[in-house]
């Protein structure tokens, strides 16, 4: 049975477009899971291949249980993770999907056996452990998952699920313009776009975002050194310098 409606009043979110989704994660944050959410969404300015607030709200962590008129919804909240994201990133980490661990600690990649964070450390492409909020505020580097569904293992997901995903995060580039998405693990790339995939910078964008494939970090990938994932987060962030560097100012 569902729980009931937490808010008697709609919680209101008044942002600009590109502030939504880190809006929708701080809610996501202060609410337990299945807590069910009156939503009113209203936002300042609508930015050139926005997505839809469905879709954002997918990113966030929610579920939509009824639509309740234009930008008002009904949400549950998923044991999930949300997607930490705004413009100008330099980097848009994207795991598989969140390990049910890791949705409970509000962290992806937060297992301890797991080497994102030691090997993103490591790499320079953040300074603070275990904390997307300074990663996207103070390196520009966002974090989101292919399949927002928190599984124990990985593979329970569906090839409809990453394609689906794909999708999602198709629409996500096209509109924030990361430099470069590193997806991290192979097995999503190769699910959804090409089955014979190796590391490193991929032929196919997503939007206006060059992709590049690492190994996973997890600590079940005995294949892969420390050094080895440190190195390729190293070379994704040299890349979206370059990409930077090539676009622009007025790109």
């Amino acid at each position: 049975m569902s729980r009931p409606v937490t808010n008697p009043e709609p919680i209101k979110l008044r942002v600009a477009g590109h502030d939504l989704p880190l809006a929708l994660a701080a809610l996501h944050r202060g609410r337990e899971v299945d807590d069910r959410i009156d939503v009113a969404i209203e936002v300042t300015d609508v930015s050139e291949a926005m997505p839809t607030f469905e879709s954002l709200l997918e990113g966030g962590g929610f579920s939509i249980s009824e639509r309740t008129g234009p930008g008002k919804f009904v949400v549950t909240r998923l044991r999930s993770l949300p997607d930490y994201v705004a413009p100008d990133m330099t980097v848009l980490v994207c795991g598989l999907n969140p390990s049910l661990h890791s949705a409970d600690l509000k962290v992806g990649f937060g297992r301890a056996g797991n080497r994102f964070w030691p090997a993103a450390l490591s790499s320079g492409m953040v300074t603070i452990d275990r904390d997307p909020i300074d990663a996207l505020t103070t390196h520009r580097v966002g974090m989101t998952d292919m399949v927002k569904r928190a599984s124990p293992r990985a593979d329970s997901l569906t090839r409809e699920e990453y394609a689906g995903g794909l999708s999602r995060l198709e629409g996500l580039c096209a509109w924030l313009r990361p430099a470069v998405v590193c997806m991290v693990g192979l097995a999503g790339w190769r699910a959804a776009v090409d089955r014979k995939a190796i590391a490193g910078v991929q032929e196919r964008h997503l939007g206006h975002s060059l992709v590049y494939v690492m190994p996973s970090t997890s600590g079940l990938n005995a294949h892969s050194s420390l050094a080895d994932l440190a190195s390729h987060l190293r070379e994704a962030t040299e890349l979206a310098d370059d990409e930077l560097s090539r676009r622009g100012p007025d790109l």
